[in-house]
């Protein structure tokens, strides 16, 4: 029995997975631009990342309140 290949659409030119819908709190350059596009401040961001995780969607809406 052959393994099937498995190809991925999310599979970046470098071969790995691209993670987009995440937030990673302890990257400064990810803080700053989720800052700068909230409006917030970089110690918001990681708050927000602490509170509710790294989901960029659940850590947009912690910001927007």
């Amino acid at each position: 029995m052959a393994a099937k290949k498995k190809t991925s659409t999310a599979t970046s030119s470098r071969g790995r997975k691209q993670d987009r819908a995440r937030v990673a709190g302890g990257q400064d350059h990810e803080v700053r631009y989720e800052a700068k596009k909230s409006g917030r401040s970089a110690s918001a961001v990681k708050k927000a990342v602490k509170k509710v995780g790294t989901g960029r969607k659940k850590v947009e809406r912690k910001l927007a309140r």
